[in-house]
């Protein structure tokens, strides 16, 4: 039996979506895979608020993540870490050996402007990464109002964020915050399975990395860029077509829908996440600064988190426990992508039962 995926990724795919990645193979070389790749960038500036660069990348996006620190810092980078995948960024850049300072926010709390303000004082850094949306924790990061200060201040910090567990779902203005890069992946908020990276990057932020050394080579932006535009939407790799002719199609299905009018539906379905948290347990993080894609609540239920998910997926549906040292002390329930509002109220109402159930 198939359980309906309220995890934080990989999300449902509809079936025609996936029907769109048995399109037969074109030589990824050819004219028609330029206009493949020319139509999705196109659309995605559109989805993204963006006249920058899209590059594809057949990866996860930690992929794009780890070439961006490669590629960028050429003095030293200030990570900002509101949890696990603030600290993979950390973990990334000393991997590569890219000098970096970890600054970390206490789990559930957000990155303050104020933070990153009394970083860049110190006339260390020359690039930030931030994570948008931490799904460990269910929250997001105030990075417009983080951009502000940045921009006014230290314009020539490269800036590279996390969007991939909200993008296309919360709202994300590139070119309005000034982002030089922005990267995201297929298998949340965009509606696709995994397996495709993407990232919208700076004129900027391209032409500092040609400065920079060791840059690596599949994750090496400066070739990526170079031939989407030296050969129009070309890659150096071979890349998933399969996963385009998906993108493709889904991103009409988003432009369709609407960028605003998706976000609003995303922030309808985490308000009925919250008022079920609020009434029958607590929410976990920082109540002003909440994600609209995932929700992390603190299991006060009395229900070991073992005998949830099994019943659960007796009703057919996964949910997901806590993450890292929330794991069994917190649950969390997904809402992002093409989940319906009506499939949200559903899945509560299955969560009612089978609590109750258990505490009978």
């Amino acid at each position: 039996m198939h359980k309906k995926l309220f995890i934080p990724g990989p999300t449902e795919v509809k079936d025609d979506v996936l029907a769109k990645m048995a399109e037969p193979m074109i030589g990824h070389r050819t004219k028609d895979a330029t206009k493949l790749q020319q139509d999705i960038s196109e659309k995605l500036q559109k989805v993204m608020g963006t006249s920058n660069t899209i590059v594809l990348s057949t990866s996860s996006g930690s992929g794009l993540m780890e070439g961006a620190v490669r590629c960028f810092t050429k003095n030293r980078a200030a990570v900002f870490s509101i949890g696990a995948f603030g600290k993979r960024w950390y973990k990334m850049c000393t991997a590569n050996g890219v000098p970096a300072d970890i600054f970390e926010s206490e789990m559930g709390k957000i990155t303050t402007p104020e933070m990153v303000d009394e970083a860049l004082a110190t006339g260390k850094y020359d690039l930030i990464t931030l994570t948008h949306n931490e799904t460990s924790s269910g929250i997001h990061n105030p990075v417009g109002e983080i951009m502000k200060v940045v921009k006014a201040k230290y314009p020539d910090v490269i800036v590279c964020v996390d969007t991939v567990s909200s993008m296309a779902g919360d709202y994300i203005p590139v070119d309005e915050w000034g982002l030089d890069v922005c990267i995201t992946s297929t298998q949340k908020c965009l509606g696709l399975p995994p397996g495709m990276a993407i990232a919208a990057v700076s004129d900027r932020a391209i032409e500092k990395a040609k400065t920079i050394e060791n840059r690596g080579l599949y994750f090496d932006y400066v070739e990526l860029v170079k031939f989407v535009k030296e050969k129009p939407y070309q890659y150096p790799s071979t890349p998933s077509l399969s996963h385009m002719y998906a993108l493709d199609y889904q991103l009409d299905k988003i432009l369709e829908e609407g960028v605003m009018n998706r976000y609003n539906r995303h922030v309808e379905m985490a308000e009925l996440v919250r008022d079920w948290a609020r009434k029958n347990c607590e929410l976990y993080s920082d109540p002003d600064h909440l994600s609209v894609t995932v929700t992390c609540i603190t299991n006060t239920l009395g229900v070991p988190y073992s005998e949830l998910n099994k019943a659960m997926g007796e009703k057919g549906y996964l949910i997901s426990n806590g993450y890292g040292d929330l794991k069994d002390k917190t649950f969390r329930l997904a809402h992002m992508g093409d989940t319906t509002i009506e499939e949200v109220k559903e899945m509560l109402s299955a969560l009612d039962e089978v609590v109750a159930a258990i505490k009978k």
